[in-house]
């Protein structure tokens, strides 16, 4: 594949600053990129206002600048494309449905009939509803081969998701998607606690008549109770002035092992020798990374 046909992303939620899990995910998603000579894009996904924390969109691009890294085109805000999500729908009508679920009663009927995770009990799905939250039809969903993770079977017979929430936001789902298909997205590189949430995000890309990327899961980082390494399990901010030992921490999380350079000054060569030395891979079927806080 030649670069100009590769085009891969990071997408960040500014719920609070990057920590050594995101950046791990950053690294790996950026090291694809550069390895393929294709571009890199960042877009902040700030759709959901009450989790987020002021500044930290701006905390988050100043922290990648600082590790080096280097986006290609503007940064997209999620935020900036209320009215995009929103007319698109139309595009996906066919496959949607209104539901007046509440939590409570979705847990409820979900315990009832024996259906595990998020599963859609289909409570609504045949009321021709005019109000509450919209869900996508997904009654055969997609397995797929992941570059790292291999095959993913689905085995839920069905799976009706929300793309419109009944507070007139978009799902996290649906806006990823419209923007993928938007931004021409070839390539997903991300951690593998968002496997099981791809064929999703296929089904709505066909839908939306786009071209389903590769999609790569890496290894998450997980902190001593075997948690996954994120801002709800209390994982620490990235610290300033310390930016070749983190990323030679992250390198050797992907197994790129690398000897610890001494100055912020060697964080060009230490990019350009990991672009180099990067192969995906090394990581085939890990999903657990112990996390190894940098000396």
């Amino acid at each position: 594949m030649s670069g100009a046909e590769y085009v891969g992303r990071f997408a960040p939620s500014p719920t609070g600053p990057l920590h050594a899990g995101s950046l791990l995910a950053a690294v790996a998603s950026y090291l694809d990129a550069r390895a393929a000579g294709g571009r890199w894009l960042v877009r902040i996904e700030d759709i959901d206002p009450p989790r987020e924390l002021p500044g930290a969109s701006a905390d988050i691009l100043h922290t990648l600048e600082r590790f080096g890294f280097q986006w290609d085109g503007d940064v997209v805000f999620q935020s900036q494309r209320l009215e995009r999500y929103r007319e698109l729908l139309a595009d996906v009508s066919p496959h949607t449905f209104f539901c007046a679920c509440t939590r409570k009663q979705l847990i409820a009927a979900r315990e009832r009939l024996g259906l595990g995770g998020d599963q859609y009990p289909g409570t609504c799905r045949d009321l021709k509803l005019e109000d509450g939250a919209l869900r996508f039809r997904l009654d055969q969903p997609e397995g797929f081969v992941d570059a790292i993770q291999g095959a993913f079977a689905v085995t839920a017979t069905s799976d009706d998701f929300v793309v419109w929430r009944k507070d007139h936001l978009p799902s996290y789902q649906w806006a990823v998607s419209v923007d993928d298909v938007a931004q021409g997205i070839t390539h997903v590189v991300r951690g593998v606690d968002l496997l099981a949430t791809t064929p999703r995000q296929i089904a709505l890309t066909r839908a939306l008549g786009g071209k389903v990327p590769h999609f790569a899961h890496v290894p998450v980082l997980v902190n001593s109770d075997g948690q996954k390494l994120s801002k709800q399990t209390q994982a620490p901010a990235l610290q300033p002035d310390a930016e070749v030992a983190q990323l030679c921490a992250a390198f050797a999380a992907l197994d790129m092992p690398v000897s610890s350079a001494s100055t912020p000054d060697e964080l060009h060569d230490l990019w350009l020798w990991a672009i180099r030395y990067w192969d995906a891979k090394r990581l085939t079927n890990k999903r657990k990374i112990p996390f190894v806080a940098p000396p």
